[in-house]
């Protein structure tokens, strides 16, 4: 199956990093939909590490306001949703679940810290990823960031230590007059090789 060029476009062509946003509410069933198409991502041997802390009220979002650069409050205020992306340290609890295909698979991770890490810092970054092209799927607007002290954010919001925050994403309906002009993007020749 091919998708169309207008498909692509509304995924990546001419989706933009949203700088403000609209005041029209994310309803939780969206945000559980993007959720639902998004974990279908692969990653390897299904992992499965990122979770996600959607802030959906002022009260919520206070929270994380101390802990971001800046340039980062305007935006953030004004998203109907903020979503912090985290990884589970111990995701290889799942799987039994998630991989039975390796009966041994839980213990391949349990005694390997690095692995472990590498792993999780991957694949939940890919799921990330998986997320906001599930959102920008449904129509939403999506900001992604990384101007914000991490070390705060788990504080805040994982004081356990068993998560940790990858990154940050405004949702919502953007508002087209906060964006910034289209950035350069570097040509294939400039980053590939093909040997």
């Amino acid at each position: 199956m091919t998708i169309s060029k207008e498909a692509i476009d509304h995924l990546f062509t001419h989706a933009r990093t949203a700088n403000g946003f609209l005041d029209k509410p994310v309803p939780q069933s969206l945000l559980k939909e993007i959720y639902e198409i998004a974990k279908m991502g692969p990653t390897s041997m299904n992992t499965q590490p990122a979770r996600y802390v959607f802030l959906t009220t002022p009260e919520a979002k206070s929270r994380l306001i101390p802990a971001l650069s800046p340039g980062n409050v305007d935006k953030t205020q004004s998203a109907p949703v903020s979503v912090i992306i985290a990884t589970d340290k111990q995701f290889f609890e799942h799987m039994p679940t998630v991989f039975p295909n390796n009966p041994n698979a839980k213990g391949l991770f349990e005694g390997n810290a690095a692995l472990a890490s590498g792993t999780a810092s991957r694949n939940g970054t890919l799921s990330g990823a998986y997320f906001m092209i599930a959102a920008r799927a449904l129509g939403l607007d999506c900001g992604p960031m990384s101007g914000f002290d991490p070390a705060k954010v788990d504080a805040e919001f994982f004081p356990d230590g068993r998560y940790s925050t990858n990154f940050i994403v405004n949702l919502g309906y953007g508002d087209n007059t906060k964006l910034f002009g289209r950035n350069l993007r570097l040509s294939f020749e400039q980053v590939a090789q093909v040997l």
